[in-house]
């Protein structure tokens, strides 16, 4: 189940080591390759309005099922374009996919997980987020975009596969009504000889709850008692983008090149910091907590975004040359290291939401 947060990552680190020679083979301008940048966001938008009513309708197998075949059909868009429109639909489409994929994959892990080992299940599942994009960014630096394309199809394929030895989440079952097959599954989960029949009775309880309730489902978040939790996970999730997360990570080897830096090693070493920096908050978060984890990975950022803008206006007024590609990489890898993502998706896997406000979320 970690796969699908490889391939998201994996999408949202493509554009960076892949940008010179997209431009170089197909004659992009700056402008078009921004374009095909930032079309993955809008295609993530729209995937993830539908998420949680595609993942609700067809279950979470299927969702993800649907989530990985717009994932194929956009990797090959890129691997064979020739020209523009090819690049941005192939981005487009991924984009929709990996906007299902983010709401189902944690959905699915919570479900399908016993409480005391949730946290670490999660973790796991940020851990291969984190991996994904560093990654694809070593990838890149070694093989072309088109070749990068092709093994980015590999593991949506090994998920599809893998699709068919997996289970539908058992909350679903017990919420669609097929009391059997969601006995069948939760044991199968819990092991032969687990005793699940507390765990299956509270579970078609609080779903029994839940169905009785008439108030609409997006409706039913604006209430009091939910304000300050929808005011702290939107506001994490908003100020996470204006942070820079997506810009940096789009642009890591127009960054370097910019400021006169190796994009390869520059690229590389932020691959390194990436994944050292991800598995020290899986083994830091439970011990640390959250909120401390969190501030101390914002001032970083922080200063990773002055150290880089500081570096670039140094460019402008021509002065200091010899600090603006120290400046520049100490700035990306100080943003790298970045672990509000991690911290984010953290808050909104263990969210206490209702189960029916899932599919809102």
């Amino acid at each position: 189940m970690e796969l699908p947060s490889i391939i998201v990552e994996a999408w949202v680190g493509y554009s960076s080591p892949s940008e010179s020679g997209i431009e170089d083979d197909l004659g992009l301008t700056s402008v078009e390759y921004s374009i095909f940048g930032s079309i993955l966001t809008i295609g993530a938008m729209l995937g993830a309005v539908f998420s949680g009513k595609i993942s609700d309708f067809i279950g979470r197998r299927g969702a993800m099922g649907v989530s990985e075949i717009l994932c194929i059909l956009g990797w090959l868009a890129i691997v064979f374009a020739k020209d523009v429109w090819w690049l941005d639909l192939g981005r487009f489409l991924v984009g929709c996919g990996i906007g299902v994929l983010s709401y189902v994959v944690p959905v699915y892990i919570a479900e399908i997980t016993p409480k005391n080992v949730r946290g670490t299940f999660t973790s796991l599942n940020q851990l291969m987020i984190g991996c994904g994009k560093a990654l694809t960014f070593l990838i890149g630096s070694l093989v072309n975009w088109r070749t990068l394309a092709l093994i980015g199809i590999i593991p949506c394929i090994v998920h599809v596969l893998g699709l068919f030895f997996i289970p539908e989440s058992p909350r679903w079952l017990a919420k669609r009504g097929r009391i059997e097959e969601f006995e069948a599954v939760l044991q199968f989960l819990r092991g032969k000889n687990a005793d699940i029949s507390k765990e299956a009775a509270d579970i078609i309880e609080y779903t029994e709850k839940v169905r009785l309730n008439s108030e609409d489902g997006v409706l039913y978040l604006f209430q009091e008692k939910y304000a300050y939790s929808i005011i702290v996970a939107v506001g994490l999730m908003v100020f996470q983008e204006f942070g820079g997360l997506n810009g940096f990570a789009f642009y890591t080897s127009a960054i370097f090149e910019s400021a006169g830096f190796s994009s390869k090693i520059g690229t590389i070493s932020a691959a390194v910091v990436q994944i050292l920096m991800t598995t020290l908050g899986v083994l830091l978060i439970d011990k640390c907590g959250r909120w401390p984890l969190l501030m101390i990975s914002v001032t970083g950022a922080c200063l990773g975004c002055v150290l880089t803008g500081f570096a670039f206006l140094l460019q402008d007024l021509q002065s200091g040359k010899e600090l603006i590609s120290i400046l520049a990489l100490i700035g990306v890898l100080g943003h790298s290291s970045y672990l509000q993502s991690y911290v984010v998706w953290e808050f909104y896997s263990l969210l206490s939401w209702c189960q029916r406000l899932r599919g809102v979320r």
